[in-house]
C-alpha cells in the first residue's frame, strides 16, 4: 500500500511538471514567431547595407573612413558574447560558451568581453574570461533602441583606440531545430564578398564620398548588431521549444511508466488479497 502510494505521489509531481514544461514550451514558441517576425522584417536591411559596404570597397578608388582603416597593429581585440537571458534552452548557452573559450585559448592577443544577456554570470565568471561590460537588460524581442546603445558602446571602444578589433560571437541561426556558433569581425569593416560588377569602376558622390561612407558604415554596424541580436534571439527560444518539447515527451514516457508500474502493484495487492481470502476459508473448512 505503502508502494502505491508513493507510485501515485511521484504520478502527480511528474504531472505537475508536465504543465509546467508544456507551458514554457508555449511560451517559447511565442516569442519565437515575434523575434523571427523582427528578424525577417530586418533581414533586407541588413543585406542591403551590407551589400552597399561590399560595392563601396569593392570599387578602385575608396574613400579614407575611420571604420574601415585597420590599426597599424591589433594587440587588443574585443568579443561581443550574445547570451541567453536565462537557461533551460538545452546546449544553446553552454555550447556558445565552449566556443568562446576555444576562440580564446587560440587568441594569443590581449582580449576582453563584452556580454549580452543574462545568462551564466558564474559561469563566466568561473571562465576567467576578461568581461569589459554587460548589457544584461535586453528583451526577448530586442527592439532596435537596445540594439543602438550596443552598436554606440562599440563604435566608442573603437574609435577612442580601447581595442584594436571587433567581433561578435553567437549562435547563428540555421533552422529551429539547428544553431551553429559563429564568429564574424564587426571592426574595422572589411567586405564580405567582393562585386565583380564594382571593380574598376569610381563613384560619384554627393556632397562628398567621405560624408557618404560615413552615413553608410553607421548605418551598417547599427545594422549589423540588430540583426545579430534578433538572429541569437531566434536561436535561444528555438532551442527553448526544443528543450521543453524533449521534456514534455519525456514526463509522457515517465507516467506511462509509472502507470504501468501502478497497475502492476494494485494487481500484486489485489491477489495477495484473494491469496488470503482463500486461505482463511481453507482454514475455517478444516476447523470444521
Amino acid at each position: 500500500m505503502a508502494n502505491m502510494r508513493s507510485i501515485r505521489t511521484r504520478i502527480k509531481s511528474v504531472k505537475n511538471t508536465q504543465q509546467i514544461t508544456k507551458a514554457m514550451k508555449m511560451v517559447a514558441v511565442s516569442k519565437l514567431r515575434r523575434a523571427q517576425s523582427a528578424m525577417q522584417t530586418m533581414t533586407p536591411f541588413a543585406e542591403k547595407s551590407q551589400e552597399i559596404l561590399d560595392t563601396l570597397l569593392s570599387g578602385s578608388t575608396v574613400p579614407e573612413n575611420r571604420f574601415i582603416s585597420p590599426k597599424k597593429e591589433i594587440k587588443r581585440v574585443c568579443y561581443v558574447l550574445f547570451v541567453g537571458n536565462r537557461g533551460l534552452c538545452g546546449v544553446y548557452n553552454s555550447s556558445l560558451m565552449h566556443f568562446m573559450q576555444s576562440i580564446a585559448e587560440d587568441d594569443g592577443r590581449d582580449i576582453s568581453l563584452v556580454i549580452c544577456g543574462r545568462w551564466g554570470k558564474d559561469v563566466i565568471a568561473r571562465s576567467g574570461l576578461p568581461v569589459r561590460r554587460s548589457f544584461t537588460e535586453l528583451s526577448d524581442t530586442p527592439s532596435s533602441v537596445e540594439a543602438l546603445e550596443i552598436s554606440e558602446y562599440l563604435k566608442t571602444l573603437y574609435l577612442n583606440d580601447e581595442t584594436d578589433e571587433i567581433h561578435l560571437v553567437y549562435q547563428h541561426y540555421i533552422s529551429a531545430l539547428r544553431q551553429e556558433p559563429t564568429q564574424t569581425q564587426l571592426l574595422p569593416a572589411k567586405p564580405e564578398k567582393l562585386r565583380e560588377n564594382a571593380a574598376g569602376k569610381d563613384y560619384l558622390f554627393a556632397p562628398d564620398a567621405s560624408e557618404v561612407l560615413e552615413s553608410v558604415m553607421q548605418l551598417y554596424i547599427n545594422n549589423k548588431v540588430y540583426s545579430v541580436m534578433l538572429e541569437a534571439k531566434c536561436g535561444e527560444h528555438s532551442s527553448r521549444m526544443t528543450a521543453m518539447t524533449a521534456a514534455t515527451d519525456s514526463t509522457k514516457t515517465l507516467i506511462d511508466s509509472l502507470s504501468l508500474a501502478l497497475n502492476r502493484a494494485r494487481q500484486a495487492a489485489i491477489t495477495t488479497e484473494i491469496s488470503e481470502i482463500v486461505g482463511g476459508a481453507a482454514a475455517l473448512k478444516k476447523k470444521k
